[in-house]
């Protein structure tokens, strides 16, 4: 990795959270997508880093996402959504294009049903930040931003 380069980060949205804002308000607030995205790109560019996004439904779409992103980034931001708890084909995904990648989630994923507290793509982040609304994005965002800084003062 290049030390002068612009980090460049790609933020994956995976199902359904494009109803944001207007989807179960009371467990994912009230903040859009687009809200979210907005303040990534505020926050990513006070740091001298540039934020882009991809929003799916469709897991093949979230996978192809991913395997194409070591050619453009340094890390992953990524809230697999529902595919968190169902994916081995993301999990696959994340393990093979071997990016740091930090989960995130709006709710706190182990206070909710039983089945959602299993995370299959977690495992192959270096992080999981969950329950803090859209705080979790801009924490992942922190986090993944450190630990590209710190791979490249190495």
């Amino acid at each position: 990795m290049v030390p002068n380069t612009v980090i460049q980060i790609l933020v994956i949205h995976g199902p359904n959270l494009n109803l944001l804002g207007t989807r179960d308000p009371s467990v994912y607030g009230t903040t859009t997508l687009d809200d979210i995205n907005q303040e990534l790109m505020r926050r990513g560019k006070e740091r001298g880093a540039v934020v882009s996004f991809v929003q799916s439904n469709i897991e093949g779409e979230l996978v192809n996402a991913i395997q194409g992103a070591a050619a453009s980034y340094q890390a992953l931001l990524i809230n697999p959504g529902g595919y968190s708890h169902t994916s081995v084909a993301i999990r696959d995904a994340l393990d093979a294009c071997a990016l740091p990648a930090v989960e995130c989630h709006l709710s706190n994923i182990h206070a909710r049903e039983e089945f959602r507290a299993t995370s299959l793509t977690a495992a192959m982040c270096i992080g999981l930040i969950s329950g803090f609304g859209a705080e979790s994005y801009y924490l992942g965002l922190d986090a993944a931003l450190a630990h590209v800084e710190g791979l490249r003062s190495q």
